[in-house]
């Protein structure tokens, strides 16, 4: 599969790590442009490719969003309509400045992207988990129970893909739900936040 990974911090570069060694084609980008990535395509090989932020989101059939959530303004809506966007992002208020409607709780970040892309596909998901638990803690498929990874969405398509890219990666996916009631159960904040609980426990807490 083709994936453009818009951001690369910690999160952004974790994850094309592990979407190389699961055998996908990675586009990366960030804010500065391709050439401040030269080092990332060498450590991970010709699986991955510097890009602009438009570039990546035209090239993947599955995009992700990993930007600070202040910049979410910035993410090219051109080529993402029909696709399948995973969110990665997290409102912090201390960093991201105030935003009336996610502070009154009338929506959530991730219903704010799925407005500024229209037609996209959106996934909030690998939002819950820090950045080297993400690097550190996957495993294969039947080496023991795999840590949950909350995702939430309102297209069951989009939802069974990222589910397989999850599993490819070495963690369990575990359905919160809708966009907006699904989302609010692993922002930042809940009792599953940065838990790295296992999926058994994880779908647990997010059933109660």
């Amino acid at each position: 599969m083709k994936i453009g990974i818009i951001g690369a911090g910690h999160i952004g570069q974790t994850l094309a790590a592990h979407f190389v060694r699961a055998g996908h084609e990675v586009a990366v980008s960030n804010s500065r442009g391709p050439d401040t990535l030269r080092g990332l395509e060498r450590d991970l090989g010709d699986r991955v490719r510097a890009m602009t932020a438009q570039d990546a989101a035209r090239f993947g059939e599955v995009v992700v969003v990993s930007v600070p959530f202040k910049s979410y303004t910035d993410v090219p809506a051109a080529g993402l309509a029909d696709k399948v966007v995973i969110d990665t992002t997290n409102y912090y208020p201390q960093r991201d400045g105030h935003f009336g409607e996610l502070d009154s709780g009338q929506i959530t970040s991730s219903e704010l992207l799925a407005l500024r892309l229209p037609g996209a596909r959106v996934v909030k998901t690998f939002n819950a988990i820090r950045w080297d638990s993400l690097r550190d803690k996957g495993r294969i498929a039947g080496a023991g129970p795999r840590i949950g990874i909350p995702m939430s969405g309102d297209d069951t398509g989009a939802k069974q893909i990222v589910a397989g890219i999850i599993r490819d990666i070495g963690f369990e996916p575990v359905d919160a739900g809708p966009l907006d009631a699904g989302g609010r159960k692993h922002q930042p904040g809940t009792d599953v936040y940065t838990a790295d609980l296992d999926s058994d426990q994880l779908r647990a807490r997010i059933a109660a």
